[in-house]
């Protein structure tokens, strides 16, 4: 018990003196120097421990076997024991092996392990910056003390041929700093201090073009890495590092090309100081295998940032860049992809200004987040679009909606819900095709839950689709979504519907019961809403606050198609202008509601609708029951007529035609004065 206690003891004791004695490199290797070597070998002797040969015996015991002994005057790295039994040949004999130099390690194996981690670092990477850092934190200070990494500008994507000549940039740059370390010791005990070292590569060039057949050409066309000290890289690194570069002597300098799959994208080089031990055949090896992973893993993040562009401009496209601005409501949006790396969906939002300014808002949800929902989706947007503009009512629009799912393919379902807002009226039309139902904010501060027919999924076929109409108060507030806000695997869609009930009533608090809460910082409320777990679809928000037009900003008329219904409309048209305040426009209306009500009379067979309308603008609406729209055209000199519409042109603010399912309306603005009230 007695010895064993005693080989314990000496065993660490002799571990604390190695660890004095033999100073580490901060770059993971012994900086062996004939001084700091006999200074150990004196200490250990003059020393009198008889637990030192153990100790070394202990090393050899617990080393790997290796073929090959280490180079003369090459550091080796300081390893810790590794627990485990005795060789073969101390279980046979119960003695230490002799004593010796510390054994080292396989440096194949050490070199396949640092391959190996390097390259699950760069592999790691998603996108080109990612990729170039993992190169440069793999390989500094582990592999080489500076790397300076260049790409093609620009980098060429999958099958194209780039033009001109190649020009490299410098990407990145990565190096240890000139530092002191305090915690060194030299062999006697005393700090040792590391000695400033030039700057690696300084002054290195931004941008370098390759001549074509020049050294750089040659070196890079070769694919394989060369030390700098070869004829080729002498010529090639002027070229790339521009100037007369300072570099290390020896074979402290390794030039490695980046070849993607099919052309050459850049080049990486590896730097080592002169303190440091140069590198070894076996280094090209290293160096060009991190050059292939890196420039394969750079040539998939071009791809994935050429797939995702694409991805981002479908998406963008598909969803309205801006939100129209009808008049009396305002309208908020948001939109969420399911995740950074699916950052397209089928889901949508639309706001479509309609005659007698009502506005229809959809959204629509297709199943999938992927290329193909995101085109079926374009495609589905675009039919809504048209039937709006044909002032179908809701359910026919959902209908029509169905049949072109249908034409699409047997499996494109999805999910749509269409209102129509008239703000004469205050009154809202809603029908729904699967759709989770929207909510209604009150301007008091109650939130509901619409009740709407929830119909059958748009692909389905053979349904039939009911609308709704309710009322829409002023200062209300009307949230349409889809599914992936109040859905997901961990709650099921009407918890969460309920919970965002219960947001936008606690939201609407507040700001008190007479002042709803501003359009955007609600939709931001409602997103905050979503959890860790919550994003498991694409989600789209589409936000509608009901301002409504008064009664008193309202006059509307019928007028029989005769030759006396132009003449009556222009006094209906100044006695509202009277009444409004508007005496300024009186001459403008007078001349251009004459003009579209003659227009209006000469081809219909009903009563025309005349209407004023006093916003932010005055707005005119002439409707009759003839579905053909009219046209301007240039008047020639003898022509009696044709001139109505130049002049509607050149005098309001904005006109248009709009065809409806019984007729027509024909339209214009004017600039009130003042800029409104």
């Amino acid at each position: 018990m007695t010895e064993h206690s005693a080989s314990y003891q000496g065993s660490h004791e002799g571990r604390h003196l190695g660890a004095a004695a033999r100073p580490a490199d901060p770059r993971g290797a012994l900086r062996h120097t004939p001084e700091s070597a006999q200074s150990a070998q004196s200490t250990g002797a003059s020393g009198g421990l008889p637990e030192q040969p153990r100790r070394a015996a202990t090393d050899a015991e617990h080393s790997q076997p290796h073929t090959a002994s280490p180079e003369p005057g090459r550091p080796e790295p300081v390893r810790p024991d590794p627990p485990g039994p005795p060789d073969g040949a101390e279980r046979r004999s119960g003695q230490p092996r002799p004593t010796g130099q510390p054994v080292a390690m396989r440096r194949d194996g050490d070199r396949l392990r640092f391959v190996g981690a390097a390259t699950r670092r760069i592999a790691r990477g998603i996108d080109l910056d990612e990729i170039v850092m993992g190169l440069c934190r793999a390989t500094v200070p582990t592999f080489s003390d500076a790397i300076l990494v260049y790409l093609r500008e620009p980098l060429p994507v999958g099958d194209e041929r780039p033009t001109g000549p190649m020009v490299l940039r410098l990407r990145r740059t990565d190096r240890i700093p000139d530092a002191v370390d305090d915690t060194e010791t030299d062999g006697a005990g005393q700090p040792s201090t590391l000695v400033p070292q030039p700057e690696l590569a300084p002054g290195s060039a931004e941008l370098c073009t390759v001549r074509p057949g020049g050294a750089l050409a040659e070196v890079l066309r070769g694919v394989r890495p060369v030390f700098a000290d070869t004829p080729a890289a002498l010529a090639a690194l002027p070229e790339l590092l521009g100037g007369d570069p300072v570099l290390p002597t020896g074979q402290r300098v390794i030039l490695a090309p980046l070849r993607g799959r099919r052309r050459v994208i850049g080049a990486a080089v590896f730097l080592r100081r002169q303190d440091r031990f140069p590198f070894d055949p076996d280094d090209l090896l290293v160096a060009g295998q991190l050059a292939t992973h890196s420039a394969l893993g750079i040539d998939k993040a071009v791809l994935y940032g050429r797939e995702a562009y694409i991805a981002d401009e479908l998406q963008r496209t598909m969803l309205p860049e801006t939100l129209p601005r009808p008049t009396g409501v305002r309208l908020a949006s948001r939109y969420l992809p399911a995740a950074e790396t699916a950052r397209v969906g089928g889901d949508w939002y639309d706001a479509i200004p309609l005659p007698g300014s009502r506005v229809a808002l959809v959204v629509g949800d297709v199943m999938g987040h992927s290329m193909t929902s995101a085109a079926i989706m374009g495609q589905l947007r675009t039919t809504a679009q048209t039937l709006a503009g044909l002032d179908l009512p809701p359910q026919e629009v959902l209908h029509h909606l169905d049949e072109q799912a249908q034409r699409l393919g047997t499996d494109r379902m999805a999910t749509c819900l269409y209102a129509v807002y008239d703000p004469v009226s205050h009154r809202i039309t809603i029908a729904n095709a699967g759709h989770p139902p929207p909510v209604l904010l009150h301007l008091g501060g109650r939130a509901e839950v619409l009740r709407v027919p929830p119909g059958a999924p748009i692909g389905v076929g053979g349904v039939d689709f009911e609308a709704v109409e309710l009322d829409a108060p002023a200062g209300a507030t009307l949230l349409l979504y889809t599914d992936g806000l109040v859905e997901s695997r961990l709650r099921d869609v009407w918890t969460g519907i309920e919970q965002l009930r219960e947001r936008l009533a606690a939201t609407a608090q507040l700001t008190g019961p007479d002042h709803p809460p501003p359009l955007e910082a609600l939709c931001d409320e409602v997103l905050d809403m979503l959890g860790p777990g919550d994003r498991d679809d694409d989600i789209a928000l589409l936000a509608a606050r009901f301002d409504g037009i008064a009664p008193s900003d309202v006059a509307y008329w019928f007028l029989e198609p005769e030759d006396a219904a132009p003449g009556r409309a222009r006094r209906l048209a100044r006695s509202a202008l009277s009444r409004w305040g508007l005496e300024e426009l009186t001459d403008s209306v007078e001349l251009l509601v004459s003009e579209v009500v003659t227009n209006a009379v000469r081809y219909a067979s009903r009563p025309v609708t005349l209407r004023l309308l006093r916003t932010d603008v005055l707005r005119c609406e002439v409707g009759d029951d003839v579905p053909q729209l009219p046209r301007q055209r240039q008047a020639r000199a003898t022509d009696e007529g044709g001139r109505g519409l130049f002049l509607v042109n050149r005098l309001a603010r904005r006109w248009g035609a709009t065809r409806l399912s019984t007729g027509k309306v024909v339209w214009f603005e004017l600039a009130r004065p003042g800029g409104g009230a």
